[in-house]
């Protein structure tokens, strides 16, 4: 059985590679379109768009994979699954708390939602040295080998990505997706990962009670953050090693 990874905002493959060696498994890391892939001509790079790539390439699969999607991975991994559960086995994602009605995008995501405010925004970032950047990602978690992969990939492309992403996910749609993942507690098989110091995705209890109404299975991850995979890809390849064996 094929598991399949799918990374977020503002990231690339590379996030995964030290947990998929330590995983030591089939496994397949996708790059949704503008992160670390081409953006196919007339994609609009909203959410319903990643969706229906990802099921896409889903079906390109030969059979139901395992589905782990990290950050807006994760979100477009768990719209996929609401779409397409008939393509997924088991599923995780780290950003569960993000299909409670109560979720409040944090403020780095309101920004980038304000029409001119995004784009100024990413005009600003494109003017720091890349080493910087490259260390403002490390300080924040990532490797520096993964930090570096990421930056390398950042520009206006994946910007005009962000820009579009998460301006299509502003309310209503937010509290409207929560109502459809509600078949999520159907199938698969589902596993939500609550990193303690990821501040990105709602928190502890928002992530709990969203795993409660799908019947979920929850892994604590205490003392990591946002990008757990990086900081210790042995515990996350365990916790996942667990849950792909039942």
């Amino acid at each position: 059985m094929t598991v399949v990874f799918v990374h977020g905002n503002p990231e690339v493959a590379a996030i995964w590679d030290p947990l998929r060696a330590e995983l030591g498994i089939e496994s397949v890391a996708l790059s949704p379109p503008g992160f670390g892939a081409p953006v196919p001509a007339g994609f609009d790079a909203t959410s319903d768009s990643y969706a229906a790539w990802l099921v896409g390439e889903l079906e390109h699969f030969d059979g139901p994979v395992d589905l782990v999607g990290h950050d807006w991975g994760g979100g477009h991994t768990m719209r996929a699954a609401t779409l397409r559960p008939d393509l997924v086995r088991r599923m995780v994602t780290d950003i569960a708390g993000t299909g409670d009605p109560d979720y409040v995008w944090h403020d780095m995501a309101k920004l980038w939602q304000q029409p001119g405010v995004g784009e100024a925004f990413f005009e600003g970032m494109a003017g720091i040295p890349v080493a910087q950047r490259v260390e403002n990602f490390v300080a924040a978690g990532m490797s520096p080998e993964g930090a570096q992969a990421c930056v390398a990939a950042s520009g206006p492309e994946m910007a005009a990505c962000v820009l579009a992403l998460y301006r299509s996910a502003m309310q209503p749609k937010m509290s409207q997706w929560a109502d459809e993942y509600a078949a999520l507690a159907e199938r698969p098989p589902t596993l939500v990962v609550i990193a303690t110091d990821d501040h990105y995705t709602g928190g502890e209890a928002l992530a709990r009670r969203t795993a409660e109404r799908w019947g979920a299975e929850v892994a604590m991850l205490d003392g990591l953050g946002h990008w757990w995979m990086m900081q210790d890809p042995v515990a996350g390849a365990a916790m996942l090693r667990d849950f792909l064996a039942t």
